[in-house]
């Protein structure tokens, strides 16, 4: 689905040609001419089944150490899929690239090894350069039968953005022509996701100072850093609070041409997925000491591509957990300290994680992109940020943290505070 010619005749014809296909030129390639008649959500739907459960071969590379399926295996399938399909929509006369993920779900969790079904479509296009593409991961259904919603393993949606091959600039793209009413509520729930993503653009740190509440919350763990550190009150710091910067985990690696997209000279989206989640479980672990449950994927964004041969650096940091270290108390006119409160069993843990990029030479450093993964843990934990840095991270986390609480509280901590099994023993996901 990825990969169409092999890497030693794209260099060859590279190296013969005399160009650097990851710079811009000045002249399009794009013909002027192309078909931009609106298309039916159902041109660019596809299916592809991969069956774990037949081939053990197929299994062995999808499976950890522990017998769990590696979820950043499925996240490089998702995004090699979500390529297929934005091409179906397209055509292949522009150069279409992943921009960002708005937010990968676990529905329901997987409990046995089975065959999965990989399957979406476009559900937003308005004519523009962009598009939002629906993708879900489900149990194979028997042949001719529908997927159950009891099946569906997790639902995500990725932003690509279509760009000319030649000078990289954006272009058009066929808007979206709806004939359902299903297809309608797709439609909208593109469109209300594409206005939350401008809203959070809006309300980030480089634009908006944190709020009054914000500001006091800060100023709360910053009084509780001095009383940790003041010989003359016996308050010391709880066993339970982790400073963030302990936190940090980093890598680095060269980028090989085994993970290029189909344009041969970039590493496609998916591998970048994939290393970012596996660093930000690792994160999750040190810091918690257990084995951390994936929630979500958080709207993450693709800043910069990553040229073949560059080495690639990731950094990961606990951003925020829930609940806080402070918070504001239930009256709303103050702010109470949760670490030395009743003893929370699990611990919702949110990693960014920081990509950039440089070439071998070192000479060049571009931002790659940004994301955000949310685990579960199974301890008490509270970080605590220290300088000033640090604080905006935390207040960004947090606010990114509120915008998604609402579709999150429906997810395992829900059914935890419940009372009731949150599936550990028996998931097969990892």
């Amino acid at each position: 689905m990825r990969v169409r010619t092999p890497w030693i005749e794209a260099l060859e014809k590279q190296r013969k040609e005399g160009f650097d296909p990851t710079k811009p030129s000045s002249t399009p390639a794009t013909p002027p001419d192309r078909d931009l008649t609106p298309k039916k959500m159902s041109d660019s739907f596809h299916r592809v089944v991969i069956p774990l459960a037949q081939d053990p071969w197929l299994l062995d590379n999808y499976l950890n150490s522990n017998g769990h399926i590696r979820l950043g295996t499925i996240f490089m399938d998702l995004d090699a899929l979500s390529g297929v399909i934005a091409y179906k929509h397209t055509g292949e006369s522009v150069t279409t690239v992943t921009a960002a993920v708005d937010r990968i779900t676990i529905n329901h969790p997987l409990k046995e090894l089975c065959d999965l079904e990989l399957s979406g479509q476009v559900t937003y296009a308005t004519g523009r350069s962009s598009m939002e593409i629906s993708l879900q991961v489900a149990k194979a259904p028997e042949k001719g039968a529908k997927v159950h919603k009891e099946d569906v393993l997790m639902t995500c949606a990725f932003t690509m953005v279509s760009l000319d091959p030649s000078t990289k600039k954006p272009v058009a793209i066929s808007p979206i022509k709806l004939e359902t009413e299903e297809e309608k509520r797709l439609f909208e729930l593109g469109q209300k996701n594409s206005t939350g993503k401008k809203a959070l653009a809006k309300r980030t740190l480089r634009k908006q100072a944190p709020n009054e509440e914000e500001s006091e919350l800060i100023h709360a763990m910053w009084l509780k850093q001095l009383e940790y550190h003041d010989p003359n009150i016996s308050t010391r710091k709880p066993e339970n609070v982790i400073y963030m910067d302990k936190t940090r985990q980093q890598s680095s690696q060269i980028m090989q041409p085994q993970y290029r997209n189909r344009h041969n000279f970039m590493i496609f989206g998916g591998f970048l997925l994939k290393q970012t989640f596996e660093l930000a479980f690792c994160c999750a672990a040190a810091c918690s000491h257990s084995r951390p449950t994936f929630v979500s994927l958080d709207p993450s964004t693709f800043e910069n591509p990553v040229p073949v041969g560059s080495v690639l650096y990731l950094t990961a940091i606990v951003a925020y957990t829930d609940p806080p270290l402070v918070t504001t108390n239930i009256a709303g006119d103050g702010v109470e300290d949760t670490a030395e409160g009743p003893g929370e069993r699990y611990t919702r843990v949110q990693i960014r994680i920081d990509s950039k990029v440089r070439n071998v030479e070192h000479g060049e450093t571009k931002p790659t992109g940004q994301f955000n993964y949310t685990f579960l843990v199974e301890r008490n934990i509270r970080v605590m940020p220290s300088t000033y840095s640090e604080f905006m991270i935390w207040v960004d986390a947090r606010r990114r943290a509120e915008s998604v609480k609402a579709s999150i509280e429906g997810l395992e901590p829900g059914r935890l505070r419940n009372g009731t099994d949150d599936g550990r023993s028996l998931r097969v996901t990892e």
